[in-house]
């Protein structure tokens, strides 16, 4: 049945489906603080970095059918919070009309940008909080304002040398203790490279680069969006934009893209995958290096994507959304209260460790409601949906949505996106432990989280297939 849908939904769909002329509009705009030091994510401690190396965008694409307008954004930060990103949503809907309900915004993951969300000792930088949020809000406006007659291709390739799942399953014998106290897991986050006691990675990865290329009426290319399942690079030194931002110039070299030209890459299902081959021995290159090679290869995959693309001017723009409920991981009495002891043991000085760290998380979390709203999010643009989802979300939940729940002829699926609620594992990985499991402000839904958010975007694709 699953192989019906596809021409089921076109059938759904009717003769109206390309009936509109598209316009489009793209705008990058300029995201990089203005005041220095500021607070750094992606670290166990907090770090201070005290320029920029490079530039960070908020790279945003305005997509307009006569009927609806859609936004959509890709923001160089690690994660930011729902609370901002709804608040820089209507700030553009003020400003532009777009309904806040059909914008969807996403981080890139890089791990050398801003705090804006608080994650174990990086705690967010409140005048950027205010500075992002409107540089948001400001970048939707301009991309807005640019609205033109445009075509518009979808496109799929692959990449698969620069994507390794980063959980490994480990011979017998091999100890990695949680910082819970709660004995060993079954896998190692990011374990030894080439270690003797390495069986096998334990999960997928995905290598596709899904690509939406943008141009003007003439011809002339005007963005690209595209999506690839790879946590991050970082061989740059904050600030910077990491591969992401080198991969918006180098797609805008390949595609001999002009000065408005705006590139951009999401981050797909990347939850459990980064760019180390554990396998092999580590490649000596120089800083800054690792990130234009992968910028590269995946730039390259994306213009295969749409090399001889058929680009169509006419098309329909969709978009649901639907809150969930889901629950929160509380600390039990028992472990609040070893939490506290090694809190108190460590007080006046930085944290040190992953127990610390983790105690100091568990403090946190124990101050969670026990349920928190989730926001999902699908579009879909002609025949290709756009997946939105606020969680860093496993690679096999990716591939599970593109194979076996989409109807539509290609899905992108985009994590980090409009909110961040920490990791995304299956329950199986739950089972497996590993630092992507562990109970933090990174990592809090309930276990079930993944079956019920995969469960609601199926409900919002069929939804999307009968209208």
């Amino acid at each position: 049945m699953r192989r019906l849908l596809p021409l089921v939904a076109l059938a759904l769909f009717g003769a109206d489906l390309r009936a509109a002329e598209l316009k489009a509009g793209a705008f990058a705009q300029d995201v990089t603080p203005e005041k220095f030091p500021i607070s750094v994510n992606g670290n166990m401690a907090d770090k201070k970095a005290a320029a920029a190396n490079d530039p960070l965008h908020a790279r945003c694409l305005v997509l307009d059918d006569g009927t609806t307008k859609l936004a959509i954004v890709v923001v160089d930060s690690c994660m930011v919070p729902r609370e901002l990103l709804d608040a820089a949503k209507a700030l553009a809907e003020k400003k532009t009309g777009i309904p806040a309900k059909n914008v969807l915004i996403s981080a890139t993951h890089t791990h050398t940008a801003p705090t804006v969300a608080g994650v174990f000792q990086s705690d967010p930088d409140e005048e950027y909080v205010r500075f992002l949020t409107q540089k948001i809000a400001d970048g939707i406006e301009k991309a807005h304002k640019n609205l033109a007659p445009a075509k518009i291709a979808w496109g799929v390739a692959e990449e698969p040398n620069q994507v390794f799942n980063r959980r490994w399953r480990m011979k017998p014998g091999f100890k990695y203790l949680d910082p819970f106290g709660n004995g060993t897991d079954k896998v190692r986050m990011n374990p030894p490279r080439m270690s003797p006691d390495l069986i096998e990675p334990a999960g997928p990865t995905d290598p596709r680069v899904t690509v939406l290329s943008v141009q003007t009426a003439d011809g002339k290319p005007l963005a690209l969006y595209a999506n690839y399942s790879l946590h991050y690079v970082g061989d740059l030194p904050p600030l910077s934009a990491d591969y992401f931002g080198a991969f918006a110039n180098s797609i805008g070299t390949k595609l001999k893209g002009g000065k408005e030209f705006v590139g951009a890459l999401s981050n797909g299902t990347s939850g459990d995958v980064n760019n180390v081959n554990f396998k092999a021995e580590a490649m000596k290159t120089l800083p800054g290096e690792r990130c234009r090679l992968v910028a590269d290869a995946v730039a390259t995959a994306a213009t295969k994507a749409v090399d001889g693309a058929k680009y169509e001017a006419r098309g329909q723009l969709r978009c649901v959304t639907k809150e969930i409920e889901l629950g929160v991981r509380k600390p039990t009495t028992e472990e609040i209260k070893r939490a506290e002891g090694i809190l108190e043991k460590a007080k006046g000085r930085e944290l040190k460790g992953l127990e610390e760290v983790y105690a100091r998380e568990t403090v946190l979390i124990a101050k969670y409601p026990d349920t928190v709203k989730v926001p999902i999010q699908v579009m879909t643009v002609n025949e290709t949906a756009l997946v939105a989802i606020p969680c860093e979300t496993f690679a096999e939940i990716g591939l599970r949505i593109k194979k076996d729940i989409s109807p539509f002829k290609t899905t992108c699926v985009v994590s980090l996106a409009n909110g961040y609620f920490g990791y995304l594992p299956t329950p199986e990985h739950h089972a497996l432990g590993g630092y992507e499991t562990w109970r933090a402000r990174s990592s809090f839904l309930e276990v079930d989280a993944s079956v019920k958010i995969e469960k609601a975007i199926g409900e919002l694709m069929k939804e999307l297939a009968v209208k």
